[in-house]
């Protein structure tokens, strides 16, 4: 950068807003989560990898929290939802992801309940027929092995997947018949 562009971006923010850390954890925040939603742990190792105080990113937090723009219950919720919908997560890899974002289990329980074992197994059968195309003429071994480490992959767990593998490849088998 040039001196001319510093001193430009210095008189744009004023010299007292670049010194205050409170008013630069409140504009990284609001930059970050300009771009997508963002969990509290997230912003916070964000704001402590730019070296902003931790009194200040509390302070900036603890607001954002009380006026709704940080909300960790609303993110897994959402979170859970698109990720079951879309990518086809079963329960175990969705916690998982959460967890990894700084998400508390007890948060992480409440986002996953309303997806039941009745849902979580339709998902799983609808994998697994996307699945069967590609395992066609392979040895029943492989298919298995192969339509097992898909499901398990994305979070189903094993005694479900087992079942929900006999079931497709069943299937599959009896329609060739």
């Amino acid at each position: 950068m040039t001196a001319s562009t510093t001193q430009g971006q210095a008189r744009a923010t004023g010299p007292d807003e670049e010194s205050d850390p409170v008013n630069v954890a409140r504009i990284l925040v609001l930059r970050r989560l300009d771009s997508a939603p963002r969990t509290r742990a997230e912003l916070e190792a964000y704001l402590r990898k730019r070296g902003v105080p931790d009194d200040a990113a509390g302070a900036v937090l603890d607001r954002f929290e009380e006026v709704g723009l940080i909300d960790d219950a609303a993110f897994a919720d959402g979170w859970v939802r698109s990720r079951h919908g879309s990518k086809g997560l079963g329960r175990r890899a969705g916690a998982a992801e959460l967890r990894r974002k700084g998400v508390s289990d007890e948060i992480v329980s409440a986002a996953l309940e309303p997806i039941d074992e009745g849902l979580e197994r339709e998902r799983a059968l609808g994998l697994a027929r996307a699945r069967l195309p590609q395992v066609i003429g392979l040895p029943y071994p492989t298919q298995v092995r192969r339509m097992m480490g898909a499901l398990t992959r994305r979070g189903y767990d094993l005694s479900m997947s087992s079942e929900v593998v006999r079931q497709v490849l069943g299937e599959a088998s009896a329609g060739a018949e």
